[in-house]
């Protein structure tokens, strides 16, 4: 008897969009002067700057380019996934928010965000990661999401609480210091399961759009 041993695909989530609680989350598109505009901005942000170390600086519109190519890489090979955080009535861009190291085997990633200057005060990154989580428990079926935060990152660990991330602890010099990439300082985990309840007060389940 001849046994056929089937080749195993590698995991590529389509890229849809998301749309529930008057935000779109859409890809982003590395050739878009607006998308490398927004992208720049973000990572110029002074407040951006205070609690993150990107791997890759982003200092121009060249970079910015080459950093949204390198998210578009990762969608490809099923590593992660970005998402452009847009107004659904206007298509105003307002933040950034990706599900990150996604692990199939173990069925979890981490999820990270932003949302530029003027679009704050108004929970979009609450909104945006109601509709990210749902789709990652839903659509690649992962059972685990974590979020990591610098210590003494205040607003980022209310919106964590808000979405239903329970706090686990603090992982000692697990991110880089503001602006270092050769000092340390720690990290306050959150972690929200598949099986967990629905967070109080989240949005509604978001109306997806396949690409």
């Amino acid at each position: 008897m001849t046994h056929i041993r089937e080749r195993s695909q590698p995991f590529r989530p389509s890229q849809p969009e998301l749309y529930g609680d008057g935000l779109c989350l859409g890809p982003w598109d590395p050739e878009s002067e607006t998308h490398a505009e927004a992208w720049l901005r973000g990572h110029a942000d002074p407040e951006f700057q205070r609690w993150n170390t990107p791997l890759v600086p982003v200092t121009d519109r060249d970079s910015a380019r080459a950093s949204l190519r390198a998210k578009a890489r990762q969608a490809a090979d099923g590593s992660a996934v970005s998402f452009r955080i847009a107004d659904a009535d206007t298509g105003t861009i307002l933040g950034h928010i990706g599900v990150n190291l996604i692990d199939r085997s173990m069925r979890c990633a981490r999820v990270g965000y932003w949302v530029l200057p003027e679009a704050r005060g108004h929970h979009v990154a609450t909104r945006a990661l109601t509709l990210a989580a749902h789709w990652a428990f839903t659509d690649l079926d992962l059972h685990r999401l974590e979020l990591g935060h610098a210590l003494g990152h205040d607003a980022s660990c209310r919106i964590a609480r808000r979405c239903g991330f329970r706090p686990e602890g603090t992982l000692r010099g697990a991110m880089w210091e503001a602006g270092s990439r050769d000092t340390f300082r720690d990290t306050h985990l959150h972690a929200r399961l598949a099986t967990d309840e629905a967070a109080p007060g989240g949005v509604g389940l978001p109306h997806v759009t396949p690409s």
